[in-house]
């Protein structure tokens, strides 16, 4: 294993969730509990590696719909499934997922551990020996795991605070369905070989991530409103 590489690997899923780490600086999560579902989230990377194998066998479609059969179904509820699970099963009831920022944050670092595995079978593994793909990655893949991820916080979050059990399962739906639709389309993109379809992938992008940081912004301020609030009430 080239060093290297591993490094190259490795450092886009570290760096951002130290930069989500200090985002969330009004109420800050406990480094444990962090820690746990970012690794976590790598280990789900096994069951979800069978699951896929296993669906891909059920792959009998030809051309466009068979990549997308793998884009949406294969990849993107598959992947978005288990790393929202990890979140569910780990950290979800627990006392410390307290505000709404918590949902992104958690997500967040669950989708960073699995795509910090996944890079690593991409870059040092699969194809160590194009250069670019570490980079490609870590530009673009990376990043777009933890956009998916932002707007599954989001929805789960507005699940988990819901007022009535039908507000709560119509977010807790879309806290699966919305990014694994996001993710399906960006795999689709990619895996098609359709020109006019790259030609939208930068747009698409783009959009990714002015939508996803208008939810991360709204879940900040209101982690900062309520710090706010506690800071002058305490002063009474």
């Amino acid at each position: 294993m080239k060093m290297n590489l591993f490094i190259t690997a490795i450092t886009p899923g570290l760096a951002l969730a130290l930069i989500f780490y200090l985002v969330d600086r009004h109420d800050r999560e406990p480094l444990h509990m962090l820690l746990k579902v970012f690794i976590f989230g790598a280990i789900y990377v096994i069951p979800t590696i069978l699951i896929e194998n296993f669906l891909l066998l059920f792959n009998r479609f030809g051309g466009l719909l068979g990549v997308a059969y793998t884009a949406f179904i294969v990849a993107g509820l598959t992947e978005e499934y288990m790393k929202r699970e990890v979140v569910i099963r780990y950290v979800y009831a627990n006392p410390v997922f307290n505000e709404k920022l918590d949902g992104i944050i958690y997500c967040v670092m669950s989708a960073l551990g699995f795509a910090t595995i996944e890079n690593i079978m991409y870059v040092v593994f699969a194809f160590s020996d194009v250069e670019a793909v570490g980079y490609y990655r870590a530009v673009v893949s990376v990043p777009a795991h933890m956009l998916f991820a932002v707007t599954m916080g989001y929805y789960l979050s507005l699940a988990k605070f819901a007022l009535t059990p039908g507000e709560h399962w119509h977010y807790f739906k879309k806290s699966l369905s919305v990014p694994a639709i996001m993710h399906g389309v960006f795999d689709f993109i990619l895996m098609s070989n359709i020109k006019l379809l790259m030609v939208l992938f930068v747009p698409f992008v783009i959009y990714l991530w002015v939508v996803n940081l208008k939810k991360l912004n709204v879940y900040y301020n209101d982690s900062k409103n309520y710090a706010n609030m506690n800071d002058n009430f305490d002063k009474f």
